[in-house]
């Protein structure tokens, strides 16, 4: 394999959770009621593909201030308290820095929290692209970001590893023809998800013991 992408909430960082509980519950702000499930379906998008699911789920929202008033209670939320790091983030990146593979973060999050998030990670400086989701035309379950992290690396997407833990993500990767790896945090894989992927595992360790055993 020549490079490795990973997806950063609920996969490096303790995140998705919060993204999760802001979405479902800010409509109450906008004086609708709360919506449950949303958080879920948003999950892994960005711009307009999220606005437009809002859309389809609390009709005759602003989606553009939704969605500005998300992203800023999020950032204020991760300001205030660093996110914990999944288990195995720190080793697989290093290991695999070490083989000399090429590394990108593909991210649905604006570019301000991935890069806050990797640098009070220690964990900038170990990757060679840092991708937003609002820097490509479609979110996930679309694979521009994928096909643009692979871009920015100098390599081959099916010669990329895609760690990935939601399922928009997960589509996103094998529609980029990614070697696709879900390791699940809020979202379990279904059949679906399954056939999609080249494997799942519980964690990031779990992930780099196969790949030291040449499982993966």
């Amino acid at each position: 394999m020549q490079g490795a992408i990973f997806d950063m909430d609920g996969l490096m960082f303790d995140t998705e959770k919060i993204y999760r509980n802001v979405w479902d519950h800010l409509p109450v702000e906008f004086g609708f009621e709360a919506c449950p499930g949303l958080g879920e379906a948003v999950c892994g998008t960005s711009g307009e593909d999220l606005k437009r699911i809002v859309r389809a789920h609390i009709p005759g929202i602003d989606a553009d201030a939704f969605m500005d008033a998300g992203y800023d209670k999020v950032h204020d939320m991760v300001m205030a308290v660093q996110p914990d790091e999944k288990p195995g983030v720190h080793e697989i990146i290093g290991y695999l820095k070490g083989r000399g593979m090429k590394l990108a973060v593909a991210s649905g999050s604006p570019q301000e929290i991935i890069e806050l998030n990797l640098k009070r990670a220690g964990l900038t400086e170990l990757f060679d692209a840092v991708i937003s989701g609002f820097s490509v035309p479609h979110g996930k379950p679309a694979p521009d970001i994928f096909l643009e992290s692979a871009k920015r690396i100098g390599c081959d997407p099916k010669e990329c590893y895609v760690f990935e833990d939601g399922a928009n993500g997960i589509r996103a990767g094998a529609a980029a023809g990614c070697v696709t790896v879900m390791i699940p945090d809020l979202t379990q894989p279904d059949e679906e998800l399954r056939s999609l992927c080249a494997a799942v595992f519980e964690s990031l360790s779990d992930a780099m013991s196969a790949i030291l055993e040449n499982r993966l």
